[in-house]
């Protein structure tokens, strides 16, 4: 009789201590990833913010090359599982939190006024794979030279974008004596009259574009859980586009004004039609206009258009034209080298009352000029994260952090068998297997492992993931190919040493939400001295204060002397 009635006591004890235990883990565990992953973005005073009030940083690659090839259809990847394998590679070994995702029109409305809903549940299927691992996406509609079915069977060059039936009629395709493949853009008259009719809506193709880009939108939004959806951070409405060829007295700029810009708000009008209301356009400038090679350079930027404002983003892409030529810049990058060209940036994104995003970066992993590579990306990573060069930073450090999107991931690389331009007798295998090009920043090894092509301390980065309050100035010196950073305080000097190291100031709101940067695999257990309360949570640094200007520093653990370095720093934060 004692044992039937103590046990169900007994029995509900253990349940209420279980549930008790349960809820505390859910308080100590849950919250730091909560805060971050399933917050919805917004533009705000010039910089992505989430729910919270906190500024964000996005940081990560495009997904990936595969897209632009006939091998699977048009998808990033191989299959879903390959797509969920890549997710977890990518947050594993460089810390991202976002990705551009390439889909196409041609797989789209591969036949005029017909969507293949079939393609579009592949891309959500593989877009998924990211969101659960609770990397953020943007969407992109990717072109290149037009469209593939532009270009002979036999042709050097290839391209990706516009279906079959958008690009027939067109004079036999050629580029001359072209070095490189983007030459096409002005040098292919099949390329350019394509690409000019494009802008000029002849037969109606533009409508047809934004129209199937609609209805693309409806079905990843429909596809998607609402905890998901908001995830995705917005649309790059078209892959880095350009004239074809100008009308009679019209300039680069005016394109922009006259053209581009009446087709990006043709596009907004559509993303709100297909429920995208909260999402910003990703819009990019003509294609050239920070093209650091005279010949090919032209001006743009959008210097004619009106203010954007916050339901539009500043979408530049970077690479370093003389550093790929081997001619140009027969050197290394070095300290500072692309400062002025992510000021610029800056600038443009500021004018235009909005913020910025260099959604395409990078340089060759492999192959001629590819001894470059770690000092490029380096640079370029420097120019994002702060608007001076290490030997001046100390002196001159205010400014935002850029989001940026490396080109890119593709576990594919070396291993595709792309049919170039349907041709049987052209397979190609080796690299991106598009146009000759070596970018992706992982590869397969010989057991099947995702492996880095590049330098992890380059794109494994200490960054401010999310910032409480706003981001007054970021640096992070990685210790890869050469240190830059120029230390003027003797104590934190000597404290840092040869280790890796980050510093920020940020203007905190106060608020409940902590400051996050990400922690490369390098520093899991780093020194933190800092303002604010820190603790290590997995990869991520968690840093909470009250109101007003605070400091962290982020380096290896030290023998030296912590106390002195402190004083030096809260002396100098306060100072400028």
């Amino acid at each position: 009789m004692r044992i039937s009635f103590t046990f169900p006591k007994a029995a509900a004890m253990r349940r209420a201590v279980l549930l008790v235990v349960l809820f505390l883990l859910s308080l100590t565990v849950t919250p730091a990833r909560a805060e971050f992953d399933g917050s919805e973005l917004r533009v705000s005073g010039g910089v992505f913010r989430d729910e919270h009030g906190r500024e964000v940083v996005l940081r990560g690659f495009n997904v990936s090359g595969t897209a632009k090839l006939a091998e699977y259809r048009g998808l990033p990847f191989a299959s879903t599982a390959d797509a969920r394998r890549s997710a977890r590679a990518m947050k594993q070994l460089t810390g991202a939190n976002a990705v551009r995702f390439l889909l196409t029109w041609a797989w789209i409305e591969p036949q005029r006024g017909q969507i293949d809903h079939a393609y579009l549940d592949g891309v959500t299927a593989q877009l998924r794979t990211f969101t659960d691992e609770g990397v953020r996406v943007y969407l992109d509609f990717h072109q290149d030279l037009y469209s593939r079915h532009l270009f002979n069977k036999d042709s050097w060059y290839t391209g990706d974008g516009a279906p079959a039936w958008a690009a027939s009629g067109y004079p036999k395709e050629s580029c001359g004596l072209c070095a490189h493949w983007g030459q096409n853009m002005k040098n292919n008259n099949a390329v350019t009259a394509a690409t000019y009719d494009f802008w000029h809506n002849r037969n109606g193709v533009q409508d047809s574009f934004v129209n199937a880009a609609g209805e693309a939108l409806k079905h990843v939004k429909h596809a998607l859980p609402a905890n998901e959806f908001k995830l995705v951070v917005g649309v790059d409405p078209l892959n880095e586009p350009y004239a074809g060829k100008y009308d009679a007295g019209q300039t680069s700029q005016m394109w922009e004004r006259d053209l581009l810009m009446p087709f990006y708000h043709r596009f907004r009008a559509e993303m709100d039609e297909a429920g995208w209301t909260t999402k910003p356009a990703f819009v990019e400038p003509l294609v050239f206009w920070n093209q650091n090679v005279d010949f090919f350079a032209e001006p743009g930027g959008l210097a004619l258009v009106p203010a954007l404002g916050e339901r539009f983003v500043f979408n530049a892409h970077f690479y370093d034209g003389k550093a790929q030529s081997g001619l140009l810049m027969p050197g290394k990058a070095g300290d500072g080298q692309y400062t002025q060209a992510f000021g610029t940036i800056r600038d443009r994104a500021r004018a235009l009352g909005t913020t910025s995003i260099v959604s395409e970066f990078g340089h060759p992993v492999s192959g001629f000029t590819s001894d470059k590579t770690p000092s490029v990306l380096k640079a370029i990573y420097q120019g994002l994260d702060s608007t001076a060069p290490g030997a001046r930073w100390w002196s001159a450090p205010r400014g935002s952090v850029i989001s940026g999107s490396q080109w890119h991931w593709d576990t594919n690389y070396g291993r595709h068998r792309e049919l170039m331009n349907d041709n049987p007798n052209k397979v190609k295998t080796d690299g991106d297997a598009m146009n000759d090009e070596h970018f992706s920043a992982v590869k397969l090894d010989a057991a099947g492992n995702p492996v880095l092509t590049v330098d992890r301390a380059i794109v494994d980065r200490i960054y401010p993931q999310a910032v409480a309050g706003t981001t007054l100035a970021f640096t992070y010196e990685d210790r890869a190919y050469q240190t830059w950073q120029q230390i003027p305080l003797a104590n934190v000097r000597t404290l840092v040493g040869s280790a890796p190291f980050a510093v920020i100031v940020w203007d905190s709101n106060g608020g409940t939400a902590p400051t996050e940067l990400h922690l490369p695999e390098s520093l899991r257990s780093p020194l933190v001295v800092s303002s604010a309360a820190s603790a290590v949570v997995d990869d991520k640094l968690l840093l909470r204060s009250g109101a007003g200007r605070q400091f962290a520093l982020v380096t290896a653990p030290s023998n030296g002397n912590v106390a002195a370095a402190e004083a030096e720093i809260r002396q100098w934060y306060v100072s400028w």
